[in-house]
């Protein structure tokens, strides 16, 4: 995270005698990544954040991955899969790999207590309402809210009504594009976004409790650990390691003469993966312009495309609409669909000048693997809509 937050009741100094009101000391505990040599932030708990009663190994398998063979384009209808289930358990994994997991929930549960030690995860709310309730504090979010979670963050979904989502885990941490930030960590001018956007927690969620589970996943599978207290105990926290929300509505997107790649849409970065929002924003504006990409061979990736909402023109005939998924993988040429280009010239000499198209983007620099949630949801004659 990029700048300093500090939230509820703190010392005046780190690492310093810091009293509950009978007397005993909080509990300090820093969450820090990469050891102690990166982000960080310092929470004071009211009672010990290591007192667990027992550990048990939870029954678990590893989604079922298989290779994007034969080789083809993809999609998929997010909307045919099954409803029901928390946002943390009720997952339905369409693609991923060794850097990255992407999947697909529709939730109308509360979840348990869950804490990722595997990586920072992002959920991206396709419809509805819910609060990420953590050790930091409460998160509200709603439609096209990024909900950024960090690694090994102690964590409840909580839903008002049903609730879709995309769900993208990463082996590693998530942060905003290096490119993006100065030496500090500020954002700079030229970046689509700044602090001013983003949400994070503004005051301690406490919650009161005793042998409180919290599911902890590790790259070994998933532990139930039974904690004296509850977690949420936190009296106040400060540093630059938090949960925050950011908007899709809030990225500036980059509008040029004629059409820009997608590196101007990055939104976040990965362990080998990048994420891109395509929002509305004017059309091209050169006399000349095709306003829609034109065909395209990334030989280093795999485009996976989450359609949110609105009007996708390169995609018109194929089947695309909010909700729908496309894969394009590396080794094979994508560009828009039959007569799309056409008619985006068309569209721009009969005044249209901007478009309403919302989606989220996932490039990966290793091949995406498929999961059960996408054998469960595919469009089978998607490869071929550009032959008809």
């Amino acid at each position: 995270m990029p700048y300093y937050r500090a939230v509820g009741d703190i010392p005046r100094k780190r690492h310093i005698q810091f009293r509950r009101p009978d007397g005993q000391l909080y509990a300090e505990e820093l969450m820090g990544e990469e050891g102690f040599s990166s982000d960080s932030s310092l929470l004071y708990h009211r009672d010990a954040p290591t007192a667990i009663l027992s550990a048990e190994e939870t029954a678990w398998a590893a989604p079922a991955l298989e290779p994007n063979l034969p080789l083809r384009p993809r999609a998929y209808r997010t909307g045919d899969l099954p409803e029901g289930g928390d946002l943390c358990s009720a997952r339905r994994t369409l693609v991923g790999n060794d850097d990255v997991r992407i999947s697909y929930v529709a939730a109308d549960t509360t979840s348990g207590l869950y804490r990722n030690s595997t990586g920072a995860e992002v959920v991206y709310l396709q419809d509805g309402h819910a609060t990420l309730e953590s050790v930091y504090g409460a998160l509200e979010a709603g439609p096209g809210d990024y909900v950024v979670v960090p690694t090994g963050t102690t964590h409840r979904w909580r839903v008002s009504g049903a609730v879709r989502a995309l769900v993208i885990e990463a082996s590693g941490h998530i942060r905003p594009p290096r490119r993006y930030l100065s030496e500090y960590g500020q954002f700079l001018e030229h970046a689509p976004y700044s602090e001013r956007d983003l949400r994070g927690p503004t005051e301690p969620f406490l919650e009161e409790g005793e042998e409180v589970p919290v599911t902890v996943r590790t790259r070994g599978g998933l532990t139930r650990l039974v904690y004296r207290n509850h977690p949420f105990d936190v009296v106040g926290w400060d540093g630059c390691l938090y949960p925050y929300a950011f908007n899709i509505a809030d990225f500036e997107p980059v509008v040029k003469r004629t059409h820009a790649p997608p590196p101007v849409h990055q939104t976040f970065e990965g362990p080998n993966f990048v994420i891109c929002s395509f929002c509305p924003r004017p059309l091209d504006f050169d006399a000349d312009a095709v306003p829609v990409p034109y065909n395209h061979h990334n030989v280093d990736s795999d485009e996976f495309m989450f359609y949110a909402g609105g009007d996708y023109t390169a995609r018109k005939g194929s089947g695309i609409g909010p909700g729908s998924v496309s894969l394009h993988p590396a080794g094979f040429t994508h560009g828009p669909q039959p007569g799309a280009a056409e008619a985006s010239v068309r569209g721009l000499a009969e005044g249209r000048t901007t478009t309403d198209e919302v989606a989220v983007m996932v490039d990966t620099f290793r091949p995406l693997l498929l999961g059960e949630g996408a054998r469960e949801c595919e469009d089978p004659g998607y490869a071929w809509s550009w032959a008809r």
